[in-house]
């Protein structure tokens, strides 16, 4: 019977396993943590946004590194057949803003419980231990592990992910196998991640807003817009629309970008000049600092009325139809510069990773070495946020596992 070791225990790895082994492999399946899908825990807030209900062929859209390479990927293995898979193992899924699919339960344990499941159930060896080096050469191949220990094996699945959260145990250590191979390894860099701004945000940090639109400008060029949720921190932004928006973003042009936030994209700014002076019809005698609790979150108030050029202690009755746009003006395009990215270790993904010129689309096997398979993060594709890059690891695994 022919072994195969599959090295790393994330999504992609336990999908690989999982299938070799219903395929009459014998599989060990290793592992350096303790506990098996350490990243998996901590995606989605800890709800795990396991993929989108999108058509497959809008998951190449959401795809803007390497998306063609995929194509088999994504047909051997669809998001309908993953959540088939998930909820004959138990799981209940539910599809939420967006087409993203959540477990019921909102809890990323019950889709690592699931998975588990299925190892178990297809008779996959597990071992906890740190791979440091692989030998190959002639038909057998080597795994040694830390403690010395080692594994003959006649196939090997490198699902390692990259380097975004480290503290998972995704340290690059399939860019260090594959090196050895021969392989050409694109440096990884941070995506979806959050961004560092040159103004001074840390009087609005742990401000939350929902609702608003985010729109990148790189110069006069818009790249991205889209309405829903952001966080300010105490470098920057993050959250949802953040996230989403850096993957638009090229890492060598970072600070040729802008940002502006509209605060209240439901009014035009003709409403909203109309519901402004509402708001100033009741409260004015009061200083324009404090009449607009009404119509904006505490925390951002001062930086609004800094936008303005205002005195923050005029009268309300007193300000010009002039300075009324410019408070428009500060609410529908509330501007920040960025600075840089995160550090990659922040980042949900790793842009980067092996080079998919070398691997066959239809296999995931390398095509510098035989016997040598890769799956999920620790090959050179990224996605968008919405589950798309958890389809990515399963799907890869799949295949992966189905041709060993």
């Amino acid at each position: 019977m022919e072994v195969v070791c599959v090295i790393g225990g994330g999504p992609a790895g336990m999908m690989a396993a999982a299938v070799a082994a219903a395929r009459g492999k014998k599989v060990i399946l290793t592992e350096k943590n303790n506990i098996l899908g350490k990243k998996l825990l901590i995606t989605g807030k800890g709800r795990c946004n396991i993929t989108n209900d999108a058509d497959i062929e809008d998951f190449f859209k959401n795809v803007p590194r390497n998306a063609n390479f995929l194509y088999s990927a994504f047909y051997t293995f669809t998001n309908k057949d993953l959540v088939r898979i998930l909820n004959k193992l138990g799981l209940e899924t539910k599809v939420e803003r967006g087409g993203r699919v959540f477990p019921v339960s909102d809890r990323s344990k019950d889709v690592l419980n699931a998975l588990k499941k299925l190892l178990n159930k297809n008779g996959v060896a597990i071992y906890r231990g740190e791979v440091c080096d692989i030998l190959i050469g002639g038909d057998k191949k080597k795994v040694i592990f830390s403690d010395k220990k080692s594994l003959e094996c006649d196939k090997i699945i490198i699902a390692t992910g990259g380097v975004s959260y480290p503290s998972t145990g995704s340290t690059g250590d399939g860019y260090k196998f594959a090196k050895q191979i021969g392989h050409t390894v694109i440096p990884p860099k941070p995506s979806l991640v959050p961004l560092e701004t040159n103004e001074n945000v840390y009087p609005m940090m742990g401000l939350s807003l929902k609702n608003v639109v985010l729109s990148i400008f790189d110069g006069k060029k818009e790249i991205f817009s889209e309405m829903g949720e952001m966080l300010f921190t105490h470098y920057g932004v993050s959250g949802p629309l953040v996230l989403s928006a850096s993957s638009h973003m090229k890492y060598e042009k970072i600070e040729s970008y802008s940002i502006y936030i509209d605060l209240k994209p439901a009014l035009d700014e003709k409403t909203l000049d109309k519901r402004i002076l509402r708001d100033f019809n009741e409260v004015k005698n009061k200083d324009f600092i404090n009449s607009l609790s009404a119509l904006l979150p505490q925390k951002i108030i001062a930086p609004v009325v800094n936008l303005t050029g205002i005195a923050p202690h005029k009268k309300v009755n007193e300000i010009t139809k002039e300075e009324r746009k410019k408070l428009l003006s500060a609410i529908k395009k509330f501007p920040l510069t960025v600075k840089n990215f995160r550090p990659v270790s922040e980042a949900i993904v790793t842009s980067g990773g092996v080079s998919v010129k070398e691997i066959n689309p239809s296999t995931m096997e390398s095509k510098l070495e035989s016997g040598i398979f890769f799956a999920g993060e620790v090959i050179d594709v990224d996605a968008y946020t919405g589950g798309y890059n958890l389809q990515i690891a399963f799907s890869t695994g799949y295949l992966a596992g189905k041709s060993v």
